[in-house]
């Protein structure tokens, strides 16, 4: 007879199973995508549908979307605007975290409550403000305006996730660097934002992703096709002919890579932070 498992380990391996089932169901959607990108027009339509194409892997869509979509320029504009939205807001969002958790501010809290209450109206509603806004600034069909819009809605939910953070970081650390001789511009610099150094990843994560992808602003604001960001470039695959499936598939996924490279470039700062909270739990 075999020997029962031990409960941790049948836990354990039942954890495993489940994490593999879901990590498949979450890869599928990413793999017909991919599959799709290297179809050939003939085998988009192909009856009985395959997931691998009839006529073997056909990567001319990622090369026409490059040369004759405009997508490298598409490209460039949502680095620029990502980037430029990420840095300016997780760059405020520390110096703000560190007031509201280090400074006892006269109805701080209340602000900080009022930061959180910015959030609550839905998006499509703040267009028409926006759009006055911008055009009174001469901002309007210009990404400088297109950055300043999201770093108002990226840096509100930023300052409270590095609130949070800053607050969960013990003051003593700061004083005992200070007792040794640094100011305490020093001791947050040296000692408070290398460990904060997980919840900073992950604001910049939060912030470049909700740049990155939002559509309804960029379509609304930016009329010159030489300015449109990727979500944007990406309804040019649709039109009133149909949809280019295997570019519409091949623009997504190279959409979707600076994310995951960035995620991957910082993963091992969350991957610290969660084990600090299980280790301090």
């Amino acid at each position: 007879m075999l020997p029962s498992l031990r409960p941790a380990t049948a836990r354990r391996w039942g954890l495993l199973a489940l994490a593999m089932l879901l990590s498949l169901v979450f890869a599928v959607p990413v793999l017909w995508m991919f599959m799709t990108s290297l179809k050939t027009d003939q085998d988009l339509f192909t009856i009985p549908v395959r997931l691998w194409p009839a006529h073997g892997l056909h990567f001319g869509a990622y090369a026409d979307i490059w040369q004759t979509g405009g997508f490298s320029q598409y490209f460039l504009n949502s680095t620029l605007v990502s980037s430029a939205t990420t840095a300016i807001s997780v760059a405020l969002a520390v110096l703000a975290g560190l007031g509201f958790a280090r400074y006892r501010l006269r109805g701080g809290s209340y602000l900080l409550l009022s930061v959180l209450l910015s959030q609550l109206f839905p998006l499509v509603l703040l267009v028409p403000p926006f759009y006055l806004v911008l055009r009174q600034l001469g901002l309007l069909d210009r990404l400088q305006g297109l950055i300043i819009v999201y770093i108002s809605f990226a840096l509100p939910y930023s300052v409270w996730m590095l609130t949070g953070y800053f607050r969960s970081i013990p003051i003593d650390l700061e004083e005992a660097a200070m007792i040794d001789g640094t100011t305490r511009l020093g001791a947050y610099v040296r000692v408070t934002l290398p460990l904060a150094a997980p919840g900073i990843a992950a604001t910049i994560i939060y912030c470049f992703i909700l740049a990155w992808n939002e559509f309804m602003f960029a379509a609304t604001f930016i009329d010159t096709p030489a300015l449109r960001t990727l979500p944007v470039g990406l309804e040019a695959f649709i039109d009133q002919y149909g949809t280019q499936w295997n570019r519409l598939m091949a623009g997504s996924m190279v959409t979707t890579l600076p994310v995951v490279v960035l995620f991957v470039l910082l993963q091992r700062y969350l991957v610290a932070g969660l084990t600090a909270g299980a280790l301090k739990g």
